[in-house]
């Protein structure tokens, strides 16, 4: 029978108790007088025992009331605290959230954009995890990431992409190379040079794309070393294994052995993309989304 008491039960009898006064609990609750009465007289049946001594003059708690009274208002501050919980989460202000990105990301305005994301959503477990392209993809469709962050993505079934910004390429040489001291070079005069470059399996779109800028002049860069970070490939570079094209953003982690050129009559650019799974309606997904578009738009 205890099943059978209702929240608007303890509703009623907390506010009985609290004003000791049944016509201004009933007026705080929106309720006839009549009908807060019948409440408190079905919670005694289900309770078993009386729970308000009335008279003509007053209203008073009895014992079974006084030990009632502080479960209920613990029962009711609970409800309250969870439904608001409930709706937190409904509108992606609470959860986990997990997000794969490119590293080269870190070097543009991501960092930006994940600070504001935290800012805005403190209560959010924003996990992030860094990889490749592919390998974002990859956890995208297993669905062990929740949204990605990628550059230059190759168009997956399932997998809705949009672009939040993008960047020119750049030529990346060592210093002591013959156009190391020009501000632009055409791709065509790297013909002759061989080339450290990231492997193919971290995207394919991601791999060809620089290169084929290459095959506009004619030819198809000599790749003689492989690397999976942009500051290994510098370092690689820096002592003449090769040289590199390159995201812009990669400038700023160039040290003193290596030179970074504009490249010239090349409209070519690299983009950073925003990722996630077809038909995505978590909301906490959605308002990672709106954020990395904000992001986009203002800076």
């Amino acid at each position: 029978m205890d099943t059978e008491v209702e929240l608007r039960h303890l509703r009623s009898f907390a506010a009985v108790a609290e004003y000791l006064h049944f016509g201004r609990a009933a007026a705080s609750l929106h309720l006839a007088q009549p009908a807060l009465s019948q409440q408190i007289r079905r919670l005694e049946e289900l309770v078993g025992y009386k729970l308000l001594q009335r008279t003509s003059r007053s209203v008073a708690l009895t014992p079974a009331g006084e030990a009632l009274l502080p479960r209920a208002r613990r029962s009711l501050r609970g409800l309250t605290s969870d439904l608001a919980e409930v709706r937190s989460i409904g509108r992606g202000e609470q959860g986990s959230l997990h997000v794969g990105f490119i590293g080269s990301g870190m070097l543009t305005k991501l960092p930006g954009m994940l600070q504001r994301y935290r800012t805005r959503y403190p209560q959010v477990q924003l996990q992030l995890y860094e990889s490749f392209t592919a390998q974002v993809l990859a956890g995208l469709l297993d669905e062990s990431l929740d949204a990605g962050l990628l550059r230059d993505s190759d168009s997956t079934n399932g997998i809705d992409r949009e672009p939040l910004w993008t960047e020119p390429y750049i030529a990346v040489v060592s210093s002591t190379h013959p156009f190391a001291k020009r501000k632009f070079i055409r791709p065509a005069l790297l013909r002759n040079d061989s080339f450290v470059f990231y492997a193919r399996s971290a995207g394919a779109t991601a791999y060809d794309k620089p290169l084929s800028l290459c095959a506009v002049d004619g030819f198809r860069p000599r790749v003689v070393q492989e690397a999976s970070h942009w500051l290994t490939i510098l370092q690689l570079v820096a002592v003449g294994f090769g040289v590199s094209i390159a995201p812009a953003c990669v400038r700023s982690i160039a040290g003193p052995g290596v030179a970074c050129l504009s490249l010239a009559a090349v409209r070519e650019r690299s983009i950073v993309e925003l990722a996630f799974r077809h038909n995505e309606q978590r909301p906490i997904v959605q308002q990672f989304a709106a954020v990395a578009r904000s992001h986009r738009r203002r800076t």
